[in-house]
């Protein structure tokens, strides 16, 4: 950048006085330039800040805070991982100032989780305007509780989420984004006035995965989206060590030490499925599947023609809102082989869907939740298509009604499947259900407001027939083949299959003559 075209910016007259005895004209001139090149090199000189205990000190920025200003100025759309207290704010702050005194015309907004928050952020942003060297401030042209507009004619707005949503934004700052309430309907108004070019910066510490962020920090570490992932960790900090960690830890509790400073999105929230065991889940999907029905449906395992099928069953109206949803699992060994999801499909059509594949899946049975649409799927599936492997309660009738009294019981028999893996999980989709889904402050056991539990609601409907299905079949024998004394295993397994997959049967049989 040319010396005159950077004064100019400045509001500065190329015949300028010298105003610090400290630097000549050209030292001036010469940190001007450097300062308009390098956003760490005008933080770390030149940027003030107010700190608890040492009061009002240089910005010396640490070598993980660098990254972050490093990866903010490389990437338009980035996304932050923080931990507790990490200063990721005031560098936001900063390098929004910074923005602001070398780049004209530009529209700063700044979003946080209230008005206090906002009206903070703009303090942070004037404390270190005021501090600077006179020759590095341009002139101001506005300057309030939510705003600072400098000579530049750039300017940064700090305001609570919602406030001045359709306003154009050369840059979105948005500070603990994992917190702040209605992120989604305010994500879907502010980003098309970024869309044209603008960037957008979110920072946040973790709050579970029932969020927005944690959407656009997934998506994006799966290189899904356009955000660039910048993660911290505490001991990166040279102020937290081990030692420090021993003493903090015990006195904010676990759970708070794993969202505050180890930053886990599992189990932050107060989800059913407890966090280790969701973390294991994440672990064991498996990411190679065959796609059916435009990606409805998706098949990890074909049918094996030696082994039986439950396929367990929550429909909905097919209208954009709820999901239609099954499992196909294998009862020889609880592994979930197929899934279907999706909320375009019309109750004739799924009926026809699932028809189709319990036939493949050797005449699977068929668990319908019976409540309000599942009598139409039901009637479906019975009398139009025929199919003749519907599971029944105890009272003889088709599926099962779920009610207050049953529900939560076959919800626990779920968590207790999944938590001792009595059900092999492979779908990431699966997964994400169960991570959103929660216990409220009430006691209720739901889907998190804005998320879906149709996968969830079908899974706890396989936990349940799965026990009465191995319960109410015996192992079939060849003819000819004696009785079984108990735990040993059938002939027929080392003499239909490989001795690997006699090997593989047998631990089968032992698994459902538990």
């Amino acid at each position: 950048m040319g010396i005159s075209r950077l004064l100019v910016r400045l509001g500065i007259s190329a015949s300028f006085r010298i105003v610090d005895n400290k630097m000549n004209r050209l030292e001036i001139l010469d940190e001007l330039e450097k300062c308009a090149e390098d956003p760490i090199h005008f933080i770390r000189n030149y940027v003030y800040i107010s700190h608890p205990i040492k009061g009002i000190i240089p910005f010396d920025l640490y070598r993980f805070q660098e990254r972050i200003v490093t990866d903010v100025n490389d990437n338009r759309f980035a996304i932050v991982k923080k931990f507790r207290q990490a200063g990721v704010t005031t560098i936001m702050a900063a390098y929004a100032l910074w923005t602001i005194i070398f780049e004209e015309h530009k529209n700063i907004i700044v979003v946080s989780i209230g008005d206090r928050e906002a009206k903070a952020f703009l303090a942070r942003v004037t404390e270190m305007y005021d501090s600077l060297p006179k020759w590095l401030r341009p002139n101001e042209m506005e300057r309030n509780k939510s705003t600072l507009m400098l000579s530049t004619k750039s300017r940064i707005k700090s305001q609570p989420a919602g406030a001045g949503r359709g306003e154009s934004a050369s840059m979105l700052i948005v500070d603990e984004a994992a917190f702040i309430d209605n992120m989604r309907e305010f994500w879907m108004a502010v980003y098309p006035t970024i869309s044209t070019g603008g960037s957008a910066f979110l920072i946040s510490t973790v709050n579970g995965t029932a969020n927005l962020y944690y959407e656009i920090y997934r998506d994006a570490a799966l290189k899904k989206n356009n955000f660039h992932v910048c993660d911290i960790h505490w001991k990166e900090h040279p102020e937290y060590t081990e030692e420090w960690s021993k003493v903090i830890r015990p006195n904010i509790g676990e759970r708070a030490w794993l969202q505050e400073y180890e930053c886990e999105f599992l189990g932050t929230g107060d989800t059913f499925i407890d966090r280790d065991t969701l973390s294991k889940l994440h672990t064991f999907m498996a990411k190679d599947y065959r796609p059916q029905y435009t990606n409805m449906m998706r098949v990890w395992k074909e049918p094996d023609p030696y082994h039986t099928y439950l396929m367990s069953v929550d429909v909905s109206f097919g209208r954009d809102k709820d999901k239609s949803a099954f499992h196909i699992v294998d009862v020889y060994n609880g592994e979930q082989v197929a899934e279907f999801y999706s909320n375009k499909v019309s109750v004739r059509d799924f009926a026809k869907i699932i028809s189709d594949e319990g036939l493949k899946y050797n005449m699977a049975h068929i668990i319908v939740e019976r409540n309000g649409l599942g009598l139409t799927l039901i009637e479906q599936l019975f009398e139009v298509l025929e199919y003749e492997n519907l599971w029944t309660d105890e009272k003889g009738e088709f599926g099962v009604l779920l009610t207050r009294n049953n529900r939560d019981i076959i919800l626990n028999k779920m968590e207790d499947a999944v938590r001792n893996f009595r059900i092999k999980i492979n779908s990431e989709r699966t997964v994400e259900e169960l991570t959103s889904f929660i216990i409220t402050e009430g006691g209720k056991i739901q889907a998190e407001r804005g998320y879906n539990d149709d996968l969830v609601m079908s899974l706890a409907l396989a936990a349940f027939a799965l026990d009465d299905i191995v319960d109410k079949s015996p192992i079939q024998l060849q003819k000819g083949q004696r009785g079984l004394e108990k735990g040993e295993i059938p002939a027929f397994l080392s003499s239909k299959y490989s001795e690997k997959d006699a090997e593989t049967m047998a631990e089968y049989y032992k698994w459902i003559m538990k």
